[in-house]
């Protein structure tokens, strides 16, 4: 691992934009794990801006989002599949279905789980996950203590993580 300190957020996601634009040379059908919040938002508009300008193209890759709001209407701005297509996929050349996530409002949640893990094993594995780290030190509402070896699960938010996302409820 490599860890690489930036001035701005500018430089962060002109760096993270290299190297997802590497991948995709050398790999086009490459899997990405999309994550939402502040921290990726300029590494997205980075990467709109290169595929608008034809140096990067999402065509033959797939996009699965980190986590997702248990509960949320499929409306719900603050949705993260929602998030995640406003914020990037919606901006470049994703075909349609080429993102997914998991599904918060599922009858049954721990099998959409298990149907989401096997969506990715299915596509290959992830080849570059971006991630961004809470106020708390969580990374995808995986919050501080849980195992680095869980799956996709139902997880209770501590009280400081929906402190912190209460902003986009209002």
């Amino acid at each position: 691992m490599e860890v690489v300190i930036l001035p701005d957020a500018a430089r962060i996601g002109s760096v993270a934009a290299d190297a997802i634009e590497n991948l995709l040379t050398r790999k086009p059908d490459a899997v990405l794990g999309l994550a939402t919040g502040s921290s990726p938002l300029s590494i997205y508009d980075e990467l709109a801006a290169r595929c608008a300008a034809g140096r990067v193209s999402f065509k033959q890759a797939k996009g699965f989002t980190l986590d997702e709001y248990v509960g949320l209407p499929a409306d719900h701005p603050e949705r993260y599949r929602n998030v995640i297509d406003t914020a990037f996929a919606s901006r470049v050349d994703f075909p349609p279905g080429a993102v997914a996530g998991p599904d918060g409002l599922a009858v049954d949640v721990p099998a959409a789980c298990a149907a989401y893990e096997e969506a990715i094993t299915a596509a290959g594995g992830i080849d570059l996950q971006i991630l961004g780290i809470g106020t708390d030190g969580h990374i995808g509402f995986n919050e501080p203590g849980s195992s680095l070896a869980s799956r996709t699960r139902i997880k209770t938010l501590t009280h400081q993580t929906r402190m912190d996302n209460a902003r986009f409820f209002g």
